[in-house]
């Protein structure tokens, strides 16, 4: 079973190298990795070009943002399975995608998702927020749940049938496309309870206040389109109280 990671990238020459070096360490096989750069003039394109070992394909041109990014490289994956790891992402663990392969020998299961930490852009191994996810249940997105992004895997049949990311949206295209799956088309689902990917703080949606208020909004939006029942109140509120549990219940630290 073939898995394809995908990896958008912008001038990120200070963190892609870790990245692409994390999917290296897999010792999962049939692995089909894929770098779509947004056409970077800081030395990334240099990096991604010392690793033809692991990057399949690769290409640099610029883009419409992060999910235009996203939907190229969608196009581009030869896997059954697609994930998405971020240019300054890195898996915990040499063995995350071979759980994700046994996960998905049920062919029965449509995607897979685990638990992420938020590390110190500097020392990757001191976490500052701890994303635990849990079992998609009937109304979770409505009280401000998702689950992390670059832990989502899903078969490629699936993005066929019901579509890439929403080009409509400008932040949090991730967490439209994860709400359309598993709220509006009821897709089935397993949730790996286990760590499997460190992202480093400062990311685009949580960089600063305006940010996160857009992306709450889009969000709002897109739970209204995709017919799911949502009080923006209670939202808000739900996901205040949820991502202040994820600082206050984390390990110190998390290794490699």
């Amino acid at each position: 079973m073939r898995i394809s990671v995908i990896t958008v990238s912008f001038k990120a020459s200070s963190t892609i190298e870790d990245t692409i070096v994390s999917v290296k360490s897999q010792q999962y096989q049939d692995l089909d990795y894929i770098v779509i750069d947004g056409g970077s003039s800081d030395g990334t394109i240099k990096i991604i070009k010392q690793h033809p070992d692991i990057v399949t394909y690769w290409i640099s041109e610029p883009d419409n943002g992060i999910y235009d990014a996203m939907n190229k490289g969608l196009s581009k994956a030869s896997g059954e399975i697609v994930g998405f790891l971020n240019a300054d992402d890195i898996y915990v663990g040499h063995d995350v995608l071979d759980k994700v392969a046994a996960v998905f020998s049920d062919p029965t299961v449509d995607a897979c998702y685990s638990d992420l930490v938020y590390v110190s852009p500097n020392d990757l191994t001191r976490v500052v927020r701890y994303w635990r996810s849990s079992p998609y249940r009937e109304g979770l997105f409505a009280k401000g749940w998702c689950p992390p992004h670059p832990t989502f895997f899903v078969r490629k049949h699936i993005y066929e049938k019901f579509g890439g990311f929403d080009l409509t949206y400008t932040i949090g295209n991730d967490i439209e496309i994860m709400m359309r799956l598993l709220a509006r088309h009821k897709i089935k689902s397993v949730y790996i309870p286990e760590t499997t990917v460190k992202m480093r703080i400062g990311g685009t949606s949580n960089r600063n206040f305006s940010n996160v208020f857009r992306q709450n909004i889009e969000i709002i939006r897109a739970a209204r389109n995709n017919n799911i029942p949502l009080k923006p109140f209670l939202f808000i509120f739900s996901k205040m109280l949820s991502r202040l549990g994820q600082f206050l219940r984390k390990p110190a630290k998390v290794s490699s």
